[in-house]
């Protein structure tokens, strides 16, 4: 274990930029606004009060609740008094016939007290599904509102442990835990009600314990909230690293590393099974504690009950009917008492939920409009740009591009690049300068109004676990059949595609497994074409494919970025020799500027990238 994670803190494993590796671009990067997400305690009240909120509309069914549980509790009540009557009237003189009709009247008493307690459960059930509901739908809404910075920096994994182990933590506390509060609550009452009116005495006696009860109840739950928050954290870790694991196993199997994958697991199940042992030992110790408490006080009572018969105080029936109303008694302390450990995980459950929810959304500028109508001119002035305070990825870049042409940048890993690009897709917004469409700044548009007019093609493109047709018409719903065809064969996937046993009614395995790499892009193309976007962004779309395929891809490519203003991210540089202008990117600066053979003429760095790759491919061409 790291000394980070003996203070608390939980690893966060790296996540993806624009389908690429957070930290490529150096120091500066995304890889540097990497946070560490520390287990600590935070408001109860406040998330008691927030989930109250969910339960306010259902105020009239936690009504019924109370409503069956009072109902449970007088016929219970009414029950064991009748016992005590029993033993007095009945069994001390020998009625046989009467015992038998009192027990056949107490046996119709306990059925109805057991059909109000089914009752509440399932009005309680009722209660707790539908506020998990509202609550799952609330934290994914939310998710979809934050920025993409957020996502950099958070494990899916937890981000998915969080939509669904802890909200079903919160969903058993509501469904077992508050309706076992509501009865405990009022069968306390009414036992101590009832305890007084037999015995004022006896009833001080068995009180004597409970403050003792509710001090143990009250460590043993700070203790316990302590450790359900970290064994939260733990499965949260857990979750994220199997997620990634699961999504790179191919890579995990190439390099031979599934037994340090299997390590790395061991470590992180080991440290859940210590958070879930701690957290069970507390939960786990209050119960005997308790049960010790009941019986050293039943004893008391009973001695006592005892010596106050044999003086004439009062009769042997009392004191059985007091007894039974003590058990009743401590029975709820000691459910309240396992409540206030138990319904721990559901606060730290609620807590990280609600974590999430406070989130700060990703917002427009007040007054910003819709983008409509763009022409395509794109400029970017002195724009800078930093992931931390203080450690620029990008400094005083100018740029710009007249409608329906094309941009190329070029430059080395970790130049800034891909940085540069996710300003103009409006991931992220400029610290300093300004980004224009059309002469307007960006930051006047809405975001979803900027994105809905930018296409992106990826070097590792994103599928989803639909149809095929449903995959193409992902950014455009509504696209009618016909249009998804003619945008599969502008993009080149059709023939592929027709191929397929059920044809676009083909549904893809994870991220399209099932197919190739190229045909992956060839259907991310399509997408695009169908989307109709008039600005085209086009990071490292061949760079992973083979020559043949390449060729079609960039076939499918000149037909999407004709009249289209488009930026092309490229390693090869002979793939943007045509490019209207190229710009060379380095060191967060745009160095070089021209076209190919003007970049050529200048003997700069730009001509030493393309003859440096000319030289190699001449070396592997010649190679045996």
């Amino acid at each position: 274990m790291s000394a980070d994670q003996k203070r608390g803190y939980a690893a966060i494993p790296n996540r993806t930029v624009m389908g690429r590796p957070r930290g490529g671009q150096g120091p500066g990067g995304p890889g540097a606004h990497l946070v560490r997400e520390k287990v600590k305690l935070k408001d109860t009240k406040g998330t008691i009060k927030r989930l109250g909120a969910y339960l306010a509309d259902k105020a009239w069914l936690l009504a019924l609740v109370v409503l069956f549980s009072l109902a449970s509790t007088a016929v219970n009540i009414a029950g064991t008094r009748i016992n005590g009557i029993v033993v007095d009237n009945y069994v001390a003189k020998g009625d046989g016939r009467g015992l038998l009709l009192i027990c056949l009247g107490l046996g119709a008493m306990y059925l109805i007290s057991s059909l109000f307690f089914y009752s509440q459960a399932r009005v309680m059930i009722t209660v707790s599904q539908n506020t998990a509901v509202k609550i799952r739908q609330d934290l994914f809404e939310k998710q979809q509102k934050l920025p993409v910075k957020y996502f950099d920096s958070h494990a899916s994994g937890d981000l998915m442990s969080r939509l669904t182990n802890d909200v079903d933590q919160i969903n058993m506390a509501l469904s077992q835990n508050l309706s076992q509060f509501f009865g405990g609550i009022i069968n306390l009452a009414g036992m101590l009600i009832a305890m007084l009116l037999l015995s004022p005495l006896l009833t001080v006696i068995s009180l004597v314990m409970i403050p003792f009860m509710f001090l143990i109840t009250f460590f043993l739950s700070r203790y316990t909230r302590r450790v359900y928050i970290s064994q939260q954290g733990q499965l949260g870790e857990m979750n994220g690293y199997v997620e990634e694991i699961l999504s790179g196993q191919k890579a995990v199997l190439l390099f031979s590393r599934q037994e340090a994958a299997r390590a790395r697991f061991g470590e992180i199940n080991q440290r859940l099974k210590k958070s879930a042992i701690l957290t069970l030992i507390g939960t786990g110790t209050l119960g005997p504690i308790m049960n010790l408490i009941n019986n050293c006080t039943y004893l008391i009572v009973a001695a006592a009950g005892g010596y106050l018969i044999v003086k004439g105080h009062i009769t042997p029936g009392i004191v059985f009917s007091f007894l039974i109303y003590m058990r009743n008694f401590a029975r709820p302390i000691n459910e309240l008492s396992n409540l206030f450990t138990t319904i721990q995980g559901a606060l730290a459950g609620a807590e990280r939920v609600f974590e999430i929810m406070d989130e700060k959304e990703e917002e427009d500028q007040p007054g910003a409009i819709a983008l409509t109508g763009v022409k395509g001119d794109v400029a970017m002035e002195e724009a800078g740009f930093s992931y931390v305070p203080g450690k620029p990825v990008l400094e005083d870049c100018s740029l710009a591009a007249a409608a329906g042409t094309v941009t190329a940048l070029v430059g080395p890993t970790g130049a800034g690049k891909t940085t540069l690009i996710s300003l103009l897709a409006r991931f992220y917004d400029p610290d300093q300068g300004r980004i224009t469409i059309d002469g307007e700044d960006m930051l006047s548009f809405t975001k979803d109004s900027v994105r809905k007019n930018i296409g992106i093609v990826l070097q590792d493109t994103f599928l989803f676990s639909e149809t095929l047709r449903d995959n193409i018409r992902y950014g455009r719903p509504s696209a009618s059949p016909e249009e998804v065809v003619e945008a599969a064969k502008l993009a080149g996937a059709h023939g592929f595609i027709e191929r397929l046993p059920e044809g676009y009614d083909t549904v893809l395995a994870d991220n399209g497994d099932n197919l190739s790499q190229g045909q992956r892009q060839l259907l991310s193309i399509a997408r695009v074409i169908l989307t109709r976007p008039a600005i085209l962004i086009l990071d490292e779309a061949t760079s992973s494919v083979d020559t043949g395929t390449e060729i079609k891809i960039q076939k499918a490519l000149m037909e999407l970025m004709a009249g289209r203003t488009s930026f092309v991210i490229a390693h090869r540089l002979s793939t943007i020799k045509n490019a209207d202008q190229i710009l060379v990117v380095d060191g967060g600066r745009i160095v070089e500027r021209g076209s190919h053979q003007e970049l050529l003429a200048q003997e700069g760095f730009y001509a030493n990238m393309y003859n440096s790759q000319f030289r190699s491919g001449l070396v592997m061409q010649c190679s045996p």
